[in-house]
């Protein structure tokens, strides 16, 4: 069967995999039609991610059909359904398992980064990493695991109907965030460095937008938050400028949300965790319900889904494509490989 893999540093290739036997009694074997492409996989590609694992088969963010199961999983899962897939383990025994919090797990593997991942034909699984995706086709569901890491922020940072929250970077994890928090009635201050992704967060639901290349984010937050501050910030891009954004604007008591990995570690002024008494909150992965909460926001709502997806390639296509995002970074949302061909 076809499969993507990255062999070494700026090259991705297509290979040959022996196509899975039948599932484990515990399994179920499902047939790629989608897999996006998402921004750990571009930093293996340019050898910027210490956690991928050599010669890594890429892509967790997984539009699937179930092609059979084993003798052990239950009856709601069938051959024939639209699924995604959540794609991350859990020991069951580090600290943060035991206290229920399985999306942070110490010795977490996720798919295309510490073990070979999604980017293939087929690909066998435990049956409990294994998501229905009723009413929703391939590609929408490929959207599914990214949106869910903005929504977990968003739970992370308590949002609530009183709260003004400001996301810092409006890519597909950004874009969650804002979905999430317009749900639950906040008003959304999107921050980004391109207009496009801005107006795409004020369609899903940010009510003001703030592009921090050419306006002055400090005042036009002023402005917006009668001079006190957002309550809630997300940090979805990772570096070190936006970190440092986010403690100094957000507001006395407020709640800081860090998804976004920096490359480097940033100097912040310590002073203000105190003086603010603020609330800094890391946010990894998604839980369960996460995934739940978005599956049932894209079946109730008109998401505009297509304008989510830069891009549709082939398997044969990933290295010009990856060469492109790596010269175009803020200029993508969402690539799919499409393995139904």
């Amino acid at each position: 069967m076809k499969a993507i893999q990255i062999p070494e540093l700026q090259k991705i290739e297509v290979i040959d995999l022996n196509s899975p036997a039948a599932p484990a009694a515990d399994e179920v074997l499902i047939r790629m039609q989608y897999v996006g492409f998402c921004g750990s996989d571009l930093n293996t590609f340019l050898g910027r991610n210490g956690m991928a694992k050599e010669n890594v088969i890429p892509g967790h963010e997984v539009g699937a059909v179930i092609e059979a199961v084993g003798a052990n999983v239950p009856d709601t899962l069938r051959p024939g359904m639209i699924v995604t897939v959540n794609p991350y383990t859990n020991c069951g025994h580090c600290a943060s398992c035991r206290n229920g919090r399985v999306n942070a797990c110490q010795h977490n593997e996720t798919l295309g980064v510490q073990r070979d991942g999604a980017m293939r034909e087929l690909m066998a699984l435990p049956w409990q990493k294994i998501i229905p995706a009723e009413g929703l086709d391939t590609k929408t569901c490929a959207l599914i695991e990214p949106m869910s890491v903005g929504f977990h922020a968003v739970d992370r940072a308590q949002v609530q109907d009183i709260d003004k929250v400001m996301v810092i970077g409006c890519g597909m994890v950004g874009l969650g965030a804002v979905v999430r928090a317009a749900l639950r009635g906040a008003i959304v201050i999107a921050a980004d460095i391109d207009d496009e992704k801005l107006a795409l967060a004020k369609q899903l639901g940010a009510t003001y937008a703030i592009n921090t290349k050419t306006e002055d984010a400090h005042q036009r937050l002023t402005e917006l938050t009668e001079g006190l501050g957002p309550d809630v910030i997300v940090e979805a891009v990772g570096s070190v400028p936006t970190y440092q954004m986010a403690v100094n604007e957000i507001a006395f008591t407020g709640r800081i949300a860090c998804i976004g990995y920096a490359k480097q570690d940033a100097l912040l002024p310590t002073r203000l965790f105190v003086q603010k008494e603020l609330d800094v909150r890391g946010s990894r992965n998604a839980m369960p319900s996460d995934f739940r909460a978005v599956i049932h926001y894209l079946q109730q709502s008109n998401c505009p889904t297509d304008q989510l997806i830069s891009k549709v390639i082939k398997p044969e296509e990933s290295q010009q494509t990856m060469e492109y995002w790596s010269q175009n970074p803020g200029k993508v949302f969402r690539i799919l490989v499409d393995f139904t061909k």
